[in-house]
């Protein structure tokens, strides 16, 4: 399971190197392989490569009428690994995308993680705590 929030860089070559904490287990686990995709927030999704593939048939099975999701999912789609020194190039069709630049952060979110801009989460992160527990979690409680 993933989770925290991980400040990274990106380097000048578009490479962000994978927390020491998950990269063993991604290494061992998954042979290093991650996929990077859009989400619907602005920011990137990175699945290791065996739930992402679960996901997948997941998004195959949508309605016809969500093809629009199926595009921006799978059309954004590229399959990385993670090299030698612990970095992975993140595609600059979604560093475009997603705006990231320079500083971001990786945020654990269980199986998989969200990588966003650094500011735009710090702005996300704001909204999210004034904002309170969503009515829809009825009785849940922390």
């Amino acid at each position: 399971m993933f989770q925290g929030n991980h400040p990274l860089t990106i380097d000048v070559k578009g490479r962000m190197m994978i927390p020491a904490r998950y990269r063993d287990v991604l290494l061992e686990e998954v042979g290093g392989q991650l996929t990077f995709t859009c989400n619907f927030d602005g920011g990137l999704l990175v699945y290791p490569r065996p739930q992402w593939e679960l996901k997948l048939e997941e998004i195959m099975n949508l309605p016809a009428n969500l093809a629009s999701v199926k595009r921006t999912l799978l059309g954004n789609a590229f399959d990385v690994d993670i090299d030698k020194a612990g970095r992975v190039l993140i595609p600059s069709q979604l560093r475009e995308r997603a705006k990231l630049e320079k500083e971001v952060v990786l945020v654990g979110m269980g199986r998989h993680f969200d990588l966003w801009d650094s500011q735009k989460y710090e702005e996300l992160v704001s909204i999210d705590l004034e904002a309170g527990l969503p009515d829809d979690l009825g009785d849940f409680s922390l």
